[in-house]
């Protein structure tokens, strides 16, 4: 596995852990109706984050492909959780800003 990989896997990582400590502190809100959306792109964004590090991983011949999915997965969810102003929700904005960055960087 070249450099570039092993970056945006670490990316994918990050990004699935950010998202997975978003859904649970999400959970946990006041306001749980209010952060439905978030929640469900977490769940999105975590579970194509960790399929995507699977491809990277195996060498699948769809990896540019589920980069791609991955990184428009990732700036949705960005986009959603960096709406709301809990730490969490931004922690998980910036990791997923920083993933998406990393799988466009690798099909380009």
């Amino acid at each position: 596995m070249n450099r570039n990989y092993e970056e945006c896997l670490k990316a994918c990582l990050e990004c699935l852990e950010a998202c997975n400590n978003c859904f649970d502190a999400c959970l946990k809100e006041e306001d749980v109706k209010m952060m439905a959306e978030c929640i469900r792109l977490d769940r999105e964004c975590a579970d194509i984050c960790a399929f995507t590090a699977q491809a990277i991983t195996r060498n699948s011949p769809f990896t540019s492909q589920i980069m791609e999915l991955c990184a428009d997965i990732c700036e949705r969810c960005a986009e959603e959780c960096a709406k709301h102003e809990h730490d969490h929700c931004q922690r998980c904005a910036e990791a997923c800003r920083k993933c998406a960055e990393a799988c466009r960087k690798m099909i380009a």
